[in-house]
């Protein structure tokens, strides 16, 4: 299998690694991000999926397009199905995640904590009584902290951001109009595909001039939550979980099997994480209503990602592998 599982290259400076992408500061202001074939969910690494990375960064370069009119963002290329050149930002504190049905999975989804009895959620009024992956009246903001450090991310409210002085009053109005925005658009376009956008994360970050800008990725599977909007009044007036293609898939699988906020993840099959490269590839042609073409060059897909990077920074020596 064809997978990307890491991407530190000695040649470019200042690596960061992250749970999914690793990342290079050139001295110029730009940010070179490679998304790895990991796939990440309980704030742990959980397997590296076939062309993951490649289909998640040509999702949201489809997205990044569909929604440059409300939003401006951080791109600037793109030298390979796997990498985004884009400008380097101060990333606000708070993960913006935008909700327009009570599901999750996760210890701070509005369902977990729902079905733990909580009723007041992000600073909003639950009632009594409702379903799993029910419709919420409005779509609403679950804004948690971001752990740049790796650790576990904290609900937040409002009212905490501004007391807090995580982000000034208009700066978190500026936020909360911009992603209620993309989250309308996402809906409205998934909705033409067959698909709801259930919810998903945004993240925002600031440039050297001050100004708001999209960051990271937009209505990916990883950072989102579709499901088939054929079936979905069906399956929800049986109880049933909604179908999907996201990376529940995954988190299900592991969740059947262990405690995953404190248990060693059991190995993942092959025939699982082959399943998983063909969600992500049959997400990518729905979400996009293109076919996916895997970039098969290269003797591996670091090969390649390394060949295409060269002109990035060419100061460096660029040896043979």
């Amino acid at each position: 299998m064809r997978i990307l599982d890491e991407a530190f290259f000695p040649e470019l400076p200042n690596y960061y690694r992250g749970k999914v992408r690793e990342n290079y500061d050139l001295p110029d202001g730009r940010r070179i991000i490679i998304t790895t074939d990991r796939i990440s969910a309980f704030d742990r690494v959980l397997a590296s999926i076939p062309h993951k990375g490649a289909i998640l960064t040509q999702i949201a370069r489809f997205w990044f397009d569909a929604t440059a009119d409300i939003a401006d963002n951080h791109v600037v290329a793109y030298p390979d199905p796997n990498v985004v050149v884009g400008k380097r930002l101060e990333i606000l504190p708070v993960e913006i995640i935008v909700r327009g049905y009570l599901a999750g999975t996760t210890d701070t989804s509005v369902l977990t904590r729902y079905k733990r009895g909580d009723r007041r959620l992000y600073g909003f009024d639950f009632p009594d009584g409702m379903r799993d992956n029910e419709v919420l009246p409005e779509a609403i903001i679950t804004p948690t902290s971001k752990a740049f450090d790796g650790g576990h991310d904290e609900p937040l409210t409002a009212d905490e951001i501004i007391e807090r002085g995580l982000l000034t009053k208009a700066r978190w109005e500026e936020v909360c109009e911009k992603a209620l925005a993309l989250f309308a658009r996402g809906q409205e376009m998934a909705a033409r595909q067959g698909l709801i956008l259930a919810d998903t994360k945004y993240e925002f970050g600031i440039d050297a001039d001050g100004n708001l800008l999209l960051a990271d990725e937009i209505h990916t599977p990883d950072s989102s939550r579709y499901w088939m909007a054929g079936s979905y009044k069906a399956r929800f007036a049986a109880g049933e979980r909604p179908e999907s293609f996201d990376k529940d898939f995954i988190r299900s699988w592991v969740v059947e099997r262990c405690d995953p906020y404190s248990d060693p993840i059991p190995e993942i099959p092959r025939d699982v994480i082959e399943a998983a490269s063909g969600v992500y590839a049959r997400a990518f042609e729905m979400i996009t209503g293109t076919p996916f073409a895997p970039d098969e060059s290269g003797a591996s897909v670091k090969d390649r990602v390394r060949a295409n990077l060269a002109a990035y920074y060419p100061e460096a020596e660029w040896g043979e592998v």
